[in-house]
């Protein structure tokens, strides 16, 4: 199958890596890679099937120049501008003090969102009260194993990058248990994701809802809780209120920037609640910007104990 091209061309200087980053897992992602070239490619199972997306942004025309290949290029092409925050409105977002200057320093950033919920909720879930550390690795050797390669431009040559696509949910639903230890994924992470496999279908259509409906139906499913959701929200939704509670380092990093003193997550809500509808924006701009408490103590330790290939 031949390639699918597109010239988008914003109505603001969008910075496509700041807007996609929150999509990588970690520098080992398969599924988001870099080119010797500077374009980003990203792995992206669509509704209509794998597809590679190829992205390079030229902001001296104005322009974001895509290809796409495979069964879902024209879908992953049709929905480029959501993905790079063209549905995101910021207006009326006020930021606090501290992040007056990061807000002017990435005042074009937008949330974007892949209308993906599943591609969203599998990394949130393997991520869930683990290290980052072993929450990657999980995912690479879970895509590895029972992911596929994505398609690319036909070559006799090895592909400009070695880039793969997220398990379906057809495919997570028959993942044995030993399979999961296999990835240094346990059961209390798992199960949530096998049973968000079995509805997957009815989570994908409930992306259409409103957040707060949305975040109601996910956290009725065993082992997703308040976390979880805000990350698929941000990710999948564009949700700018979603704020990620209960997070290990968030809640610690967001209080000290806004007031010199790590607090809790209820010290970080009482903080927030002026920006009510932005909220996610105040987390994000403190990510964006580097900013964070000093470390003191000692940083949570990756566990040893779950086999791994």
């Amino acid at each position: 199958m031949g390639a699918s091209e597109r010239v988008w061309r914003p109505a603001w200087p969008c910075p496509v890596l700041a807007v996609l980053a929150t999509h990588r897992r970690g520098p080992g992602d398969p599924t988001f890679r870099f080119g010797d070239d500077g374009a980003i490619w990203r792995g992206i199972g669509t509704p209509q099937g794998p597809a590679s997306l190829r992205l390079v942004s030229r902001p001296d025309a104005g322009e974001v120049h895509a290809t796409a290949w495979g069964s879902g290029a024209e879908w992953a092409l049709d929905s480029l501008p959501r993905m790079l925050g063209a549905d995101d409105d910021p207006s009326g977002f006020v930021p606090p003090e501290p992040l007056a200057d990061a807000w002017r320093r990435h005042r074009h950033w937008r949330l974007g969102a892949t209308g993906l919920v599943m591609e969203a909720l599998l990394p949130a879930i393997l991520e869930q009260k683990v290290t980052g550390q072993e929450a990657f690795a999980g995912f690479r050797r879970l895509v590895h194993r029972f992911g596929e390669r994505a398609p690319g431009p036909p070559s006799d040559a090895e592909p400009p990058v070695r880039l793969w696509v997220q398990p379906p949910a057809e495919a997570l639903r028959r993942v044995p248990s030993w399979e999961w230890l296999r990835c240094h994924v346990d059961g209390a992470r798992s199960r949530p994701v096998q049973h968000a496999a079995r509805v997957a279908a009815s989570l994908e259509r409930a992306g259409a809802e409103p957040p707060e409906v949305f975040d109601r139906r996910l956290r009725s499913l065993p082992g997703i809780g308040v976390w979880t959701s805000a990350e698929v929200r941000s990710r999948a939704l564009g949700d700018a209120d979603s704020v990620s509670f209960g997070d290990y380092h968030v809640a610690a990093n967001v209080t000290y920037v806004l007031t010199g003193e790590v607090g809790d997550d209820a010290q970080m809500a009482e903080l927030l609640a002026p920006y009510a509808g932005h909220r996610h924006r105040v987390q994000r701009l403190v990510e964006l910007a580097g900013l964070q408490r000093p470390r003191r103590g000692p940083r949570m330790a990756p566990r040893r104990h779950l086999p791994a290939r």
